[in-house]
């Protein structure tokens, strides 16, 4: 093995793929796909099988590993793990603004529908043709890596030994209308245990509101902010240590200087850190088509927003966050998004999304799966996960309230230990 990272615990090589851009014209366009190999120093020369990560998003690289840690730590005991950066991702030809600049909107409209979990796994299944070719492999998903896990299943089942989801066992068959109907309820209630556990919260964040609804603010990337945008915080209260994280950035927002109140200049630099619509262009324009088969999504959370008139902020009204919802005005306001906003208007529009998922072949699946699902989960519905547990044959499930949605990455050696057990047939406790 080639090593090219040496890190505390473990040893990592890159890998690096030309691939199709479209699987239908092979000899077409083509993209580079990145993955990165770790193996425990004391194994490198042993014939480990692969275990594939694959990351929640959509629009995320994969994790940039700093120790052998977590369930990676778990995995190595038994695994190479290998770390894919999505296609459009880290360093698999990603996408911005810059990289697609060059194309109409018309163009980039076209280029961004070869960027959702049918291709990922056709990806995958390529780099194991090359790696593997005469070997199965196990794969794990987190949050939207569990929809990819599902596509997995329906398209190449045969590339598989066993497969693991955390967090991310979606609905097979509702609409993304339905998916948002479920989700604003979700954040409802993580808005009222927000500012039910710090009292002054609501006091503080309708003071900046007030505050910068009555003076122009402008944050560290040079957007003005909006309340529309101060709501988005909210996508950070379905996270292990999420709620903590936006109270102490609001503690600081305001300050008191010789010329009155103002925005605190570490507030304005923070905020940006709280939010990837600008780094991770591929979240807002493909997040709602994860639910789409043959149909559009038409701005699904924006238009199911208008049944929950209370995320409408007014003067002199309770003050509440939304969360993983993508709406239009994002391509007017953040800089990164406004020259995707003609591909982003389109992509809302189409309505030929190919199916992801086939029914017959999950109700028969031979595969061993087993999955993750947080009863608390702000992002993925329970009552949907539980709806697909029941029509994805040789899947086992362990419900759970001791994690909210990150909980692979609060302590991923638990989890991962039991979603092992559970497809070793070991009973839970």
């Amino acid at each position: 093995m080639k090593i090219d990272l040496i890190l505390s615990g473990l040893v990592a090589q890159k890998h690096t793929f030309t691939l199709p851009l479209d699987y239908n014209k092979p000899d077409g366009d083509t993209i580079d796909v990145f993955v990165r190999e770790l193996v425990a120093p004391d194994k490198q020369d042993q014939d480990l099988p692969y275990l594939v990560y694959f990351q929640g998003g959509p629009g995320f690289g994969a994790v940039r590993p700093m120790a052998n840690g977590g369930w990676i730590k778990r995995a190595l005991q038994e695994y190479r793990v290998l770390l894919l950066d999505q296609r459009g991702t880290g360093l698999s030809s990603p996408i911005s603004a810059v990289s697609l600049a060059h194309l109409t909107a018309n163009e980039q409209a076209d280029y961004l529908t070869h960027f959702r979990a049918d291709n990922i796994v056709r990806d995958a299944e390529a780099i194991r043709a090359q790696l593997s070719p005469f070997n199965t492999w196990s794969i794990i998903g987190q949050s939207f890596g569990g929809f990819c896990v599902l596509r997995y299943l329906t398209a190449a089942p045969e590339g598989l030994t066993q497969a693991f989801i955390t967090g991310g066992l979606p609905s097979l068959t509702r609409t993304a209308d339905e998916v948002y109907q479920k989700t604003y309820k979700r954040v409802q209630a993580k808005n009222n245990d927000f500012f039910s556990r710090f009292s002054d919260a609501q006091e503080l964040v309708t003071a900046l509101a007030t505050h910068i609804t009555e003076h122009d603010t402008y944050l560290a990337t040079g957007e003005k902010l909006t309340v529309e945008m101060l709501q988005l915080l909210g996508v950070n209260l379905g996270m292990e240590e999420g709620p903590e994280a936006v109270y102490y950035l609001l503690e600081q927002a305001l300050i008191t200087t010789q010329k009155g109140t103002q925005v605190n200049p570490l507030f304005l630099a923070q905020f940006c850190q709280f939010l990837d619509y600008n780094t991770n262009p591929i979240f807002a324009l493909l997040h709602e088509s994860i639910y789409c088969q043959q149909q559009a999504s038409d701005w699904a959370a924006h238009r199911v927003r208008a049944d929950y008139a209370e995320f409408n902020y007014q003067a002199g009204q309770p003050f509440l966050f939304t969360g993983e919802m993508i709406y239009p005005w994002m391509f007017e306001q953040f800089n990164n998004l406004k020259p995707l906003q003609a591909a982003a208007q389109q992509l809302a529009k189409k309505q030929d999304w190919s199916d992801l998922y086939d029914l017959e072949v999950l109700k028969n699946n031979q595969v061993p799966v087993a999955a993750a699902i947080y009863s608390e989960d702000m992002y993925v519905e329970m009552q949907y996960s539980l709806e697909t547990a029941a029509r994805v044959n040789n899947l086992k499930y362990w419900l759970t309230s001791e994690f909210e949605h990150n909980g692979i990455r609060m302590d991923g050696d638990k989890v991962l230990s039991k979603l092992i057990d559970l497809n070793k047939g070991i009973i839970l406790r």
